[in-house]
């Protein structure tokens, strides 16, 4: 009778190893995939993206908030409405905007983040009152409201009409403006120019054409105030 051979122990050991070595692999693949989908949560991708050397940091529509008479620098801001750090940030633009409006330009673009489920449609929702005369106003009431319609999971769009409403804008302009499919292009060449000039989260602030760090509010201050003299 042929006797079946058991495998020497070091077999076994070596076989062993083998299968820890590739479920350490499979761990380390699904944590780089894991990894690469919070970084690139951050980021937002048009459909059709801008080339780099067709970029532009301010375009002839984009929204300037101050018309200094004299401009000393320019600050542009790439923002999202439905972003917790834009709103925690707007008390102190509207301060910087405050003290050096009369010297510096200060311009928004949009940047919806794709992880945010109402950040295109409130970014349809300012444009659209933008083209009423009343840009800054929704601007102000979408962070003023944000934690009643931010993370939600459902459309806030009858909400954000509710504002229009209360803005006095025509309604019926209002609705034309949002279904518009150039109000939605608009948007999007400020997303493609944000992605070719390295923009990876809102909000994120150029001055004179450079991408700033910020740790501190007294470091932002004090760069517009050098910048502006």
């Amino acid at each position: 009778m042929t006797q079946t051979k058991t495998p020497p122990a070091s077999m076994d050991a070596a076989k062993r190893a083998r299968i820890v070595i590739w479920v350490l692999l499979a761990v380390l693949v699904g944590l780089g995939a894991i990894w690469y989908a919070v970084f690139a949560g951050g980021k937002s991708a048009p459909t059709a993206p801008t080339p780099a050397a067709e970029a532009q940091l301010v375009r002839g529509d984009s929204h300037r908030v101050t018309s200094p008479a004299t401009e000393k620098a320019q600050l542009v801001e790439f923002l999202d409405f439905e972003c917790e750090a834009c709103r925690a940030a707007q008390p102190l633009v509207e301060e910087l905007k405050k003290e050096f409006g009369d010297r510096i330009t200060f311009v928004n673009r949009y940047f919806p983040l794709p992880g945010h489920r109402n950040s295109v449609t409130s970014a349809l929702a300012v444009e659209a009152a933008a083209q009423q005369g009343k840009y800054e106003q929704m601007y102000a009431k979408m962070f003023e409201t944000q934690p009643e319609w931010g993370e939600r999971q459902d459309s806030q769009a009858p909400l954000f009409r509710t504002f229009a409403q209360e803005l006095g804008l025509d309604l019926a302009a209002y609705d034309a403006a949002v279904a518009d499919g150039k109000t939605k292009e608009r948007i999007d060449r400020d997303v493609a120019d944000g992605i070719a000039l390295g923009v990876k989260g809102t909000p994120t602030f150029f001055l004179n054409g450079e991408r700033l760090t910020l740790d501190t509010k007294e470091q932002f201050r004090q760069l517009l105030a050098d910048a502006a003299r």
